[in-house]
């Protein structure tokens, strides 16, 4: 594996990772998952990487205690003022997370994969863990923007380094759909804002340390895929997405691992292992 070309630029893409098979595989559980799923009124979740997300979410407790659950976040105006649906649900979640590698089987296998497990190793992992995981829909049309983040403003490590995302096209993902751009050697000069989630019962429940600085739009790099195709993104590298402007969805299974060999997970971090969900070792 091209390793040098990934600690250069701080993202890989891999392509043909997964079969069209592997792939069609998830989209059907997850049309299953939508099919049955059951969210209350008032658990019905806006989903916003904008600034303002966090006064931007209805029922916070919903989205920062899903760390260990799977649980559903919707676009922006897909609800009436009541709750009930504008468009068909299908068409109107932005993601489920964030425990899929932990509570459904079919996520479980493919995280937990050899494929997977080897790609790891190849790259140095001694005890990686997986934190957290994400099925992203990029739906036709509502699919929103996701603006310049390091992942490690939200997974914060001690010491940095120590966290790598793993992202997989499971449709082609393009410059009319969405794809994701990244500013090559970004991931070298630690992270510029941190999400600090406050003591249990303070207000607000989270606030971030530092901000974004204004990036040069041309420094990124844009990174179609097509189906299965692998992204490896490093924690602190700089990437985004832009609106869904087509008539596909752009849908994507992605997760992190972190290297828990001398590592510590930050306790300020809005995801914590629990007692229920430990961080599951992904060499297991």
């Amino acid at each position: 594996m091209a390793q040098g070309t990934f600690q250069e630029d701080g993202f890989l893409v891999l392509e043909g990772f997964l079969s069209a098979d592997e792939c069609v595989a998830m989209q059907q559980r997850i049309g299953e998952l939508v099919a049955n799923m059951d969210v209350p009124l008032h658990c019905r979740t806006i989903f916003s990487t904008q600034d303002e997300q966090l006064k931007v979410l209805d029922n916070r407790d919903y989205f920062w205690d899903s760390g260990d659950k799977i649980r559903f976040f919707f676009e922006k105006g897909v609800f009436d003022e009541k709750g009930d649906f504008l468009v068909p649900p299908e068409k109107s979640i932005n993601k489920i997370g964030h425990a899929l590698h932990a509570h459904d089987p079919v996520f479980r296998s493919v995280t937990h994969s050899p494929k997977v497990q080897a790609l790891a190793k190849s790259l140095g992992l001694q005890m990686p863990v997986v934190v957290q995981s994400m099925y992203i829909f990029k739906q036709p049309h509502l699919g929103g923007e996701v603006t310049p983040h390091q992942d490690a403003t939200f997974l914060y490590t001690e010491p940095l380094g120590r966290l790598l995302g793993i992202w997989i096209a499971l449709e082609d993902a393009t410059l009319e759909n969405g794809c994701l751009w990244f500013i090559p050697g970004s991931h070298t000069s630690g992270v510029s804002r941190r999400l600090i989630r406050a003591p249990a019962g303070s207000m607000p429940v989270t606030s971030f340390l530092g901000s974004e600085p204004a990036r040069d739009n041309s420094l990124f790099v844009p990174t179609p895929v097509r189906r299965g195709a692998l992204i490896l993104i490093h924690g602190e590298v700089v990437h985004k997405s832009e609106q869904n402007l087509s008539d596909r969805s752009r849908h994507a299974y992605t997760f992190h691992l972190m290297e828990a060999l001398g590592t510590v997970w930050s306790p300020e971090n809005w995801l914590q292992p629990t007692a229920e969900l430990p961080f599951p070792p992904l060499y297991a």
